[in-house]
């Protein structure tokens, strides 16, 4: 975090200050006559949301936070929670009820979630298969029932359950249950 002089601090800002991530509202410089110059910033908790105000002398320090932006797609409400999908990566294309994941936090808030590197999803719609057809070079496009599409080989029919690597969206093997 690169540390800024209260001088430099801009509205628009999101600072560490007391351990907590604070939005920068508004900031006054103010130079009484011949007195040092006071920087009073209006800041507000990103967490709680109160907004304070607090003075700082022109030789005071802040962290300034980055915050990295990325740009979601809305999907659903359920309760008082809102999901949204990451538009880079489709992660949730991979996702079915009930699939675990592991969840990183830091304090307390999620950070990040890692999708299994494989999964086994039914295959929804497909061309037919050619008669005889073994594995080749050739593969036909499957849609899953979550609405990811791979490549799979001509043999591969609709309702059947495959494996595939989600880090690379690569059809792995045919699944028998």
């Amino acid at each position: 975090m690169p540390n800024l002089g209260c001088t430099e601090v801009r509205k628009g800002m999101i600072v560490n200050f007391e351990g907590q991530l604070q939005y920068v509202m508004n900031v006054y410089h103010h130079t009484p006559g011949n007195l040092r110059a006071v920087i009073q910033i209006k800041m507000r908790n990103l967490k709680s949301g109160n907004s304070k105000e607090t003075r700082f002398s022109s030789g005071d320090k802040l962290d300034v936070v980055h915050i990295e932006q990325v740009d979601m797609e809305y999907l659903y409400q359920d309760g008082e929670s809102y999901v949204f999908m990451n538009q880079e990566n489709f992660d949730v294309q991979w996702l079915k009820e009930n699939t675990i994941c592991k969840v990183e936090f830091y304090e307390g808030s999620a950070i990040a979630v890692e999708v299994p590197f494989t999964v086994e999803l039914k295959v929804v719609e497909t061309e037919p298969s050619l008669k005889g057809a073994t594995i080749t070079n050739v593969y036909k496009a499957a849609k899953l029932e979550t609405g990811a599409t791979v490549q799979v080989p001509p043999f591969i029919e609709i309702g059947e359950l495959i494996r595939v690597d989600t880090r690379e969206a690569k059809y792995l093997e045919r699944v028998n249950k």
